[in-house]
């Protein structure tokens, strides 16, 4: 009985390999990790922006629109919560990654638009904030990559045969994934036309 038991679970093992169960397992465990990855470096964005506000409030003259909306996008991205269980709501996905895209674009405004102020340009402090939302924008494009890595090996596990047979068994669905046009229109330098030089752009 013993031995019947054991060739039992054998057998139920490798249909479960063979029809893509053990994929879901790793796949969904790779999901959860590199998201995980995403929210720390969008974090990591989040808390520089304030330094970053604060030090372009030193210069009297600068584009308080511009400030106003890097305020915002940041307050709207931050205010929504990133719980696991997001990233399974293919509407909240949508907005979590709308929010972010905005904050991302109110951003490179921001940067753009210092260049026109030589004291930022000389300013060391802003100089070293600026170098670390470099960094962290280049830790964001691998996160988001790996991210959309691991969703494709899973979408593709939920829709090909015979593994699509478990996933409708088990309950796995398609999960929800970075869009390829919000990816090329992160990576796109904003366009900025800044008119009429300042006093402080006429300066440089």
């Amino acid at each position: 009985m013993r031995k019947l038991l054991l060739a039992a679970l054998a057998t139920l093992t490798l249909a479960l390999s063979g029809c893509g169960y053990n994929t879901f397992q790793s796949t969904d465990e790779q999901i959860k990790a590199s998201w995980s990855e995403v929210l720390n470096q969008y974090q990591r964005r989040a808390d520089l922006i304030p330094n970053v506000v604060a030090t372009v409030k030193g210069e009297a003259s600068f584009e308080q629109e511009t400030l106003t909306k890097v305020v915002e996008a940041r307050a709207k991205a931050t205010s929504i919560q990133a719980t696991p269980e997001l990233i399974n709501n293919p509407e909240a996905f949508e907005k979590f990654q709308a929010a972010q895209g905005q904050l991302s674009g109110a951003l490179s405004r921001l940067l753009a638009v210092s260049e026109n102020y030589p004291s930022l340009k000389s300013n060391q402090g802003f100089q070293d904030l600026r170098a670390q939302l470099d960094g962290t924008e280049n830790r964001i494009a691998v996160a988001r990559g790996r991210y959309v890595k691991a969703v494709q090996d899973y979408n593709v596990a939920v829709r090909s045969f015979p593994s699509n047979l478990t996933a409708m068994a088990f309950g796995y669905r398609t999960k929800a994934n970075f869009s390829v046009a919000n990816e090329q229109a992160l990576a796109t330098p904003p366009k900025v036309d800044f008119g009429t030089p300042s006093a402080a752009g006429a300066s440089k």
